[in-house]
């Protein structure tokens, strides 16, 4: 029996790497249970983070690089996989480390897991890398496999957003989902202003700058935005600047009431909170009970007390409301999240094209149900975090086709900042996420017939 050692930062980046790809779980989840339990110190933190997503943002690129040297790779166990591909990932992405010392690890790793059978078939695959190189990705010569193999997306994703997009923007966007996303945290205007609290932060010692694009917006350049006395303090909350926009174009006035129809984590809730100076109400609705709490802890810690929230099915609003009884509705709708794969790396390779059909549905049931709620005059707003027409532009205009007492509100573009206003196309905006390096977003803004 061997003996229990304590695993270095590779190895548990391999178990990781493992469990997400065999549980099609989430690897931000995974990834902060295993910092907890293997009390890892600040360097290697950062080392683990980099090694899992890494590998996972380019786990096609690196497979391309690995398949010329291995003749049977249906009968290489899931782990060695892992471990070549995060060597691999080391060799051509990590200058600091040397690549005799990544290869080196690597077969310790799969002598100490494995065998020494294992352990040599792992220096054999490495060596031939270290010695005859990778091959070009420039070589494939079908422009929609080059893209995907080089930015580690699934070919029917490519083809699907060429088809939308062009060939340029999804190129553009794909290489951006393989970089890692600027930390955001939204002023919370109630109780202090922008400047304020960067000059805060700085104190504190974070390296933050203003958005160029959403002035209650700041970036975090250096340090973790969560763990400062400001976030404590109920002065800021993390968000990113494309979700911002949502509060923006739904544009709520002071003592209004307001619905926010799939609210948690609450960031949207609040700021709309925030823009009525805490006047109004705010009522957001979520499925799941723990995600209600949430939302009701997050307004604790803004001191935002007009938010009330309520665990429901949104397509029962009705049930529970009169008709008419909302100034404004905000509609996050539950979607395939394709906008924040910068985020979810794991997603590329699990989401499948019939799952967005499927969606469609569901978020035209919605619409459907909490419309009824709005008054004449009212102002509806319908928001995803992916950038796929069939959750988007469909589903509205199959929306606005059944419900004639619906149109388009045109004054969105003013309310949005002035370097998106290019984008807005009459009362919708898609945000790529090389707009401004922000997540990829849809907003609709439409108005109810008085």
């Amino acid at each position: 029996m061997k003996k229990q050692r304590k695993k270095n930062v590779r190895e548990v980046a391999m178990d990781l790497l493992d469990a997400i790809e065999k549980n099609q779980s989430y690897s931000n989840l995974l990834l902060n249970h295993a910092i907890n339990q293997n009390h890892l110190e600040q360097k290697d933190i950062g080392l683990l983070t980099e090694l899992v997503y890494g590998t996972l943002q380019r786990k096609m690129t690196l497979d391309y690089y690995l398949q010329p040297y291995i003749k049977k790779p249906n009968k290489v166990e899931s782990w060695v996989k892992q471990l070549l591909r995060i060597t691999v990932y080391q060799m051509v992405h990590l200058n600091k480390i040397p690549d005799h010392a990544a290869l080196n690890e690597a077969v310790e790793i799969a002598k100490n897991k494995g065998h020494k059978g294992i352990a040599s078939f792992v220096n054999g695959i490495l060596r031939n890398v270290q010695r005859t190189g990778i091959r070009q990705v420039e070589e494939i010569k079908d422009p929609i496999q080059r893209i995907s193999i080089a930015t580690s997306h699934p070919e029917w994703l490519v083809a699907r957003w060429v088809d939308q997009f062009g060939l340029e923007a999804t190129e553009e966007m794909c290489k951006l989902n393989l970089q890692a996303p600027t930390q955001t945290a939204r002023v919370n205007s109630t109780k202090a202003t922008t400047e304020e609290v960067i000059t805060l932060l700085e104190e504190e010692g974070y390296a933050v700058k203003r958005s160029e694009w959403v002035s209650e917006a700041i970036h975090a350049l250096r340090g973790n935005l969560a763990k400062s006395t400001a976030f404590k303090n109920g002065l800021i909350t993390i968000q990113d600047e494309s979700s911002m926009l949502a509060c923006l174009a739904l544009n709520p006035q002071k003592n209004e009431r307001i619905l926010d129809a799939c609210a948690a984590p609450g960031g949207k809730t609040s700021h709309i909170a925030e823009a009525m100076s805490g006047s109004g109400e705010v009522i957001a609705i979520d499925l799941h009970e723990h995600k209600v709490k949430l939302i009701a802890q997050t307004a604790d810690r803004l001191g935002l007390e007009n938010i009330g929230t309520l665990a429901l099915d949104s397509r029962q609003v009705q049930d529970h409301f009169p008709q008419e009884s909302f100034d404004r509705i905000l509609l996050d709708a539950p979607c395939s999240g394709l906008g924040v794969m910068r985020r979810k790396p794991d997603m590329k390779y699990t989401k499948k094209e019939d799952d967005l059909s499927r969606l469609q549905s569901i978020q035209l049931d919605l619409l459907n149900a909490i419309t009824p709620l709005l008054k004449k005059g009212g102002m509806l707003v319908y928001s995803t975090c992916t950038v796929d027409e069939s959750e988007n532009h469909q589903v509205i205009s199959r929306f606005l086709s059944d419900h004639k007492e619906f149109v388009g509100d045109s004054t969105l573009k003013a309310r949005l900042p002035q370097a998106l206003q290019t984008f807005v196309d009459d009362f919708e905006i898609q945000v790529l996420p090389q707009y401004i390096g922000s997540d990829g977003f849809y907003i609709a803004c439409l108005r109810k017939k008085v």
